[in-house]
């Protein structure tokens, strides 16, 4: 079954407001480390993946936009292929999946910043939220 132009213009149109979301978020986070008196290690793996995630959402912003004009009908492509778009879309979901990762060390280092406790309880986190958006964004059975 191939996927139709219709539907990977929907499926651009939500990532794009998806990662938009994250990388303003992210970016959000990266200002406020940045401004941060805080210069030690785990502080700056924080701001490390923290950058990583607001650049791969923001690369992925990008992707998405192409791929929504290129399959909205009557854009500028006239009889438009899935290959027209390929680069776009291997280099968007990537970005994306990556952006994910490193969003959600980032939630996992967090803690760790105040307490071992802490910093267990947002490890925890992260790699529940982790799991739990790539089950949702998985179909087992078909």
């Amino acid at each position: 079954m191939e996927i139709t132009l219709e539907y990977w213009n929907e499926l651009g149109k939500q990532t794009l407001l998806i990662t938009s979301l994250l990388s303003g978020f992210s970016i959000t986070v990266v200002a406020n480390l940045l401004v941060s008196d805080k210069n030690d290690k785990l502080t700056n793996r924080i701001l490390k993946s923290a950058t990583l995630s607001a650049g791969c959402f923001l690369v992925s912003v990008f992707a998405m936009v192409n791929i929504v004009m290129t399959t909205t009908p009557g854009g500028y492509i006239k009889n438009v292929s899935l290959n027209d778009f390929a680069i776009a879309r291997i280099v968007g979901m990537t970005t994306f999946m990556i952006g994910l990762f490193s969003l959600s060390a980032m939630i996992a280092l967090s803690g760790w910043t105040k307490s071992k406790k802490v910093g267990r309880f947002t490890t925890i986190i992260g790699i529940l939220t982790l799991v739990l958006v790539f089950v949702t964004m998985t179909r087992f059975g078909n």
